[in-house]
């Protein structure tokens, strides 16, 4: 069994990720670019990351039987995997605990003023001097697009925090309880203090989150981004944020990842970024619960088993 990672990985990452593995599996790790396509003619298995698995390339891996991905998919044309008789599969859910954390702790760096403090004490700034503003999170509303697992999970933590909890989910099936409230899209934006995106990038969603909808929100609205940052037109964002049509902004994911160095969001100050690693539980790009999941699903599609959290289905 060969399985192809594909991917920005230090070298202490692959370490932990081959490892974890069955020994008798062939684990090839490898950025995107031409050594990728020298592997993917004779692997079982790809786990990509950063590259798009289309069917240029799924048309050139003759042995493969599974494309699995982490929480998100929209790098894989998944219509291409079903017509050569590949599954595709995701691994929902696994990294929610690791992301809504992540949120809390932006929104709390922001509400706190984490950043600007720290940099006020190091720069051993004249004490007298310190002037900012800060809130408290309790009474606030926090409005979630996308009420999936991460989704859950965040309400569930602003629940600690005495918040008020808006959700709009593009499934009708999810109702109000006593303490989400379901509501639409536009009654979301319009209201919330905060509004943090859990949902995935497709067709539907893509550049969801533009000039028209900042210019609902209210001026003192946090807007938060842990998912994909193809669903906010960036551009709109960054002038948004310039003209202060919202207070600010904390983002995990952008357009382009890396995000550009000359990006226009590293240089303003009511910006917190960071590097696309909500999901991750550690700073060596190694989630031990998502490769159990994968090693599981690989496992199950070897003994000809259909795989959890497919994304496709096979004749």
């Amino acid at each position: 069994m060969k399985i192809l990672i594909v991917g920005y990985f230090t070298e202490i990452s692959k370490s932990n990720i081959t490892r974890h593995f069955p020994e008798d599996w062939e684990i090839v790790i490898v950025p995107p670019g031409r050594e990728m396509l020298h592997h993917i003619e004779d692997c079982q298995v790809i786990i990509p990351e950063h590259v798009k698995v289309d069917s240029s390339l799924l048309s050139t891996a003759k042995k493969l039987k599974l494309v699995q991905t982490g929480a998100g998919f929209d790098n894989v044309d998944i219509d291409a995997c079903t017509q050569l008789g590949i599954w595709a599969a995701n691994a929902a859910g696994v990294n929610a605990q690791a992301v809504a954390e992540h949120v809390m702790a932006l929104i709390l760096s922001y509400y706190k003023n984490i950043p600007f403090l720290d940099a006020f004490m190091k720069n051993r700034m004249d004490q007298n001097q310190l002037d900012y503003a800060g809130s408290e999170l309790k009474g606030k509303t926090i409005g979630i697009i996308g009420l999936g697992a991460i989704g859950k999970k965040v309400a569930a933590f602003c629940r600690v925090f005495d918040m008020n909890v808006l959700a709009y989910a593009r499934n009708n099936a999810q109702q109000s309880d006593s303490f989400v409230k379901m509501t639409d899209f536009n009654n979301l934006v319009s209201t919330s203090d905060i509004i943090s995106v859990h949902i995935p990038l497709n067709q539907q969603t893509k550049q969801m989150i533009n000039k028209a909808v900042f210019k609902k929100m209210k001026n003192t609205t946090l807007f938060i981004n842990t998912a994909r940052g193809g669903i906010v037109n960036e551009r709109d964002l960054i002038d948004a944020l310039k003209n202060r049509d919202i207070s600010g902004a904390c983002l995990d994911v952008f357009e382009s990842e890396p995000l550009p160095t000359d990006s226009e969001l590293r240089s303003l100050g009511n910006v917190i970024l960071t590097p696309h690693t909500a999901g991750m539980p550690d700073g060596l790009k190694f989630h031990k619960k998502r490769y159990d999941f994968f090693v599981n699903n690989i496992k199950r599609v070897e003994n000809g088993e259909d795989p959890e959290s497919k994304l496709n289905q096979l004749l």
